[in-house]
Order: structure tokens, then sequence, then C-alpha cells
């Protein structure tokens, strides 16, 4: 990795404090800023976005991707507020596709969310075909199908429900869900128009918590394009018990693990307000 600290380095040390693998080095304070093992980058881009003369000189970050940008342009900390108290899992959807576009700053804002070490080893697939969808759907109640008949079964269920109780509160729910299907309600996807499978590499440590973190950038883009998102618990659910991995057959993932899925689509209308909830504890 090609890094260098040009003779504009003003010496105020900001790389030196913010670099995570410590490649930059200063012996004193406004001494001259030196390299050391810069192998070692993880290419998080910290030293290019916090230095103020533009001195340093890094591979993976020609001038064309490094920007200006002016804090009083950011939202207030008032619009922030208002953006994560009015999102909400709005599942009234109309049969109206989201435009591709906004799905591309939806999948680009999921991206831009911090990974562990930056690894950056998250994937995107999204799911736009009805029949995929329908496919989707089907296969996660086929699934909760399966997990029903085990949790009935009469020779395990003595063993199992002391250990899984929450898992036998379900069993109508998924009941319920089959029966409804089967009437043409569906209860999984309530008609979103797309579905997009974040996924890792199934060794990555913090898989779970790099999608997780995207999932909600994307969640909170959506909700600021007037996007209804919903979080896939249940296919999430079926995914985890399938053994077969159906799931990653069906998109071609290989052995990847899905993290996260969230759902969407436009809805039918808009709320109007929004509530306050109770404060969560604090020690």
């Amino acid at each position: 990795m090609e890094i260098r600290v040009r003779e504009s380095c003003i010496r105020c040390g900001r790389c030196v404090r913010v670099c995570p693998s410590q490649i930059f080095v200063q012996e004193t304070p406004r001494s001259v800023v030196s390299l050391r093992k810069p192998e070692n980058c993880i290419r998080c881009g910290h030293c290019v976005a916090a230095c103020p003369a533009g001195a340093v000189e890094h591979e993976a970050f020609p001038p064309e991707r490094v920007h200006a940008f002016a804090r009083r342009d950011l939202p207030t900390p008032e619009q922030v507020e208002l953006l994560l108290a009015v999102r909400r899992s709005n599942r009234a959807l109309s049969d109206r596709p989201v435009p591709p576009e906004w799905m591309d700053r939806i999948i680009a804002a999921a991206d831009r969310a911090p990974t562990a070490s930056n690894a950056r080893q998250l994937g995107y697939t999204l799911v736009t075909e009805p029949e995929r969808l329908r496919e989707v759907t089907e296969y996660t109640l086929l699934i909760f199908r399966r997990l029903e008949r085990l949790l009935s079964n009469p020779l395990v269920k003595p063993w199992l429900k002391p250990l899984m109780p929450g898992a036998y509160r379900y069993l109508p729910v998924f009941a319920r869900l089959r029966r409804e299907y089967a009437e043409g309600r569906d209860r999984i996807l309530r008609g979103a128009t797309a579905l997009l499978f974040i996924h890792a590499p199934r060794a990555s440590r913090f898989g779970a918590e790099d999608a997780n973190l995207a999932c909600q950038n994307a969640s909170l883009m959506a909700e600021a394009l007037g996007v209804s998102q919903i979080y896939m618990g249940f296919v999430l659910t079926a995914v985890r018990q399938d053994r077969h991995k159906r799931l990653n057959r069906m998109l071609g993932l290989g052995d990847r693990r899905v993290c996260a899925i969230l759902a969407f689509g436009m809805p039918e209308f808009l709320y109007p307000n929004y509530i306050d909830r109770d404060p969560a504890p604090r020690n």
C-alpha cells in the first residue's frame, strides 16, 4: 500500500491520533510525521479525511475520491432526531415498485456503515422479481411447517419444551401464517416489492454486527426517501433453522451467511404523527 506525507504537511498530528493501525508516527508535538509499517493499513481513510492540508497521499484514496464539505450543510441534531422518531415499519404497502435509483441509494447508504477492522466483507443481494419474492415466502413457510412438526412430535416435545419455551409460543403463529397465505394474504413479506439480503463470509467474526449497522443505514435512507422498510425477522429465523441452506442455493450465495434482511415497498400512506416511547432504563 503506497502512502506518503507531502511537504505541505502542517505537522498537526491529526493523522497520528486517528490512525487505528498506528502507521503515522510523530515523536514530539509539531515534529515531522513519518510512516511505520504502512503494509498494516486497513484502508479506512481516516488519515485522508482528517488532514486539513491535504498532505496525506494514499493509493486507495486518489484526489477524485476525496471531498471537502462544510459541517453547516449537515442535518441539524433536531432534524436527525425527527428522522429517528418518525421511522416506523409501515406494513401498509401499495403495489407500486420502489424506483431502482432509490434502491441504489438505499444500498449505497448501507455500504457506508462502519465494519469491524474496516473489513468490508458484506455483500448485498436485491430481489425484486415477483416470482422470486413468492419463493422466499413459500420457503419461509416450508421451514416453519417443518419446525412445527418437530416441536409437536410427542417423542421430543417433553424434552424440547422446557429448553425452548419461546419457540412453542410461535406454533399458533406459524399455523396462522400458513393459513392466511393459503387464503391469499402474505403476512411474511406483506406485499413488499423488494427484498435486500445482507450477507457475510461464514467465517466473518463480526458479520452479524456489521450487517445490522448496514441495515440501520439502509432503513434511515429509505425513511428519508419515503420508502417503507420492514426487518424480515421471520425469513431470517427460517434461514437460521435451515441446515440445508436452501435459500443460499436459491440466491446463489454459496456458503455465505445471511445476517440481515430488509423488505421495501412504497407505502399506501405516510404516518402523520410520531409518538414518544418510554425511555430505556439507564444505570
